[in-house]
């Protein structure tokens, strides 16, 4: 299989949360201690210990007051943020299309958190040694590659998650599009076909993207393309300077030492 997408129908949705369910438990991600915000939404945000969630939009128009549920989490974009800033390459680029996620190079520096135009990735501390990591949705990279499919799409009930070959969830999404426009749905709109390059993760919108807290023209932050240009550059320049520093001190103290080592013999 080429390059894969996982298409979500937010016309479908209920709301019913099992994709979060089954999202933890296949990553054996703990239970999210919540309480009553003033929403039916729980948890009230992604952490690193909740890659996908639901969120719940009211509006009201002239078909009257409605509900729309939206799947949060990672959109594996093509023109990534959080792969250009990376400093150890733990988030990449796969072959599949989506963006891998290394636990183990990860250093918890933050920069994909403060990069990503979505805001998506969080930062978990573990409380014994106070070292940070990345979290995000991974589109179970663990599953796919072993042709199966995400554990959110196989527990839908309602068939709003779908995955499979890039181009055909595209063109199931059009096609949707276009149903929902005939019964009236004249902001319907498919998300995610060209968007910074086009997403792992297409969206079939009832409303505009803004409705439901998606920006209208994504962009990858001008300050990324710095900073993987010249700051990061710097910074690691600046760190080799010091280590050359370092060493060269040595080699000096060193050979300061022999050198009275040897006179005191003499």
């Amino acid at each position: 299989m080429g390059k894969v997408a996982m298409l979500i129908d937010t016309s479908k949705c209920t709301g019913c949360r099992g994709c979060q369910v089954a999202c933890k438990e296949w990553n054996d991600l703990p239970a999210t201690t919540t309480t009553n915000w003033g929403s039916y939404e729980n948890p009230p945000d992604l952490s690193a210990s909740t890659w996908t969630r639901i969120s719940f939009h009211e509006v009201a128009d002239e078909k009257g007051v409605r509900w729309l549920f939206f799947k949060e989490g990672c959109l594996h974009c093509t023109e990534a943020a959080c792969v250009e800033v990376c400093p150890t390459a733990a988030l990449q680029h796969h072959e599949m299309g989506f963006v891998s996620l290394d636990q183990d190079r990860c250093n918890g520096c933050g920069y994909c958190v403060e990069f990503c135009p979505f805001q998506i990735p969080r930062l978990g501390i573990n409380p014994l040694t106070g070292q940070g990591k990345a979290f995000k949705c991974t589109l179970c990279q663990d599953r796919v590659t072993n042709d199966l499919i995400p554990a959110c799409a196989k527990t839908c009930p309602a068939n709003a998650i779908q995955f499979g070959d890039r181009e055909a969830m595209v063109a199931a999404a059009q096609k949707r599009v276009e149903e929902l426009k005939a019964i009236g749905y004249a902001n319907a709109a498919v998300y995610g076909d060209k968007e910074l390059g086009g997403l792992g993760r297409i969206y079939v919108l009832m409303e505009r993207p803004s409705v439901y807290g998606l920006p209208e023209n994504p962009r990858i932050p001008a300050l990324a393309g710095l900073w993987q240009k010249g700051i990061q550059p710097f910074g690691y320049a600046a760190v080799g300077l010091t280590l050359l520093g370092l060493g060269f001190n040595w080699l000096v103290q060193r050979r300061t030492a022999l050198a009275a080592e040897a006179e005191e013999e003499g």
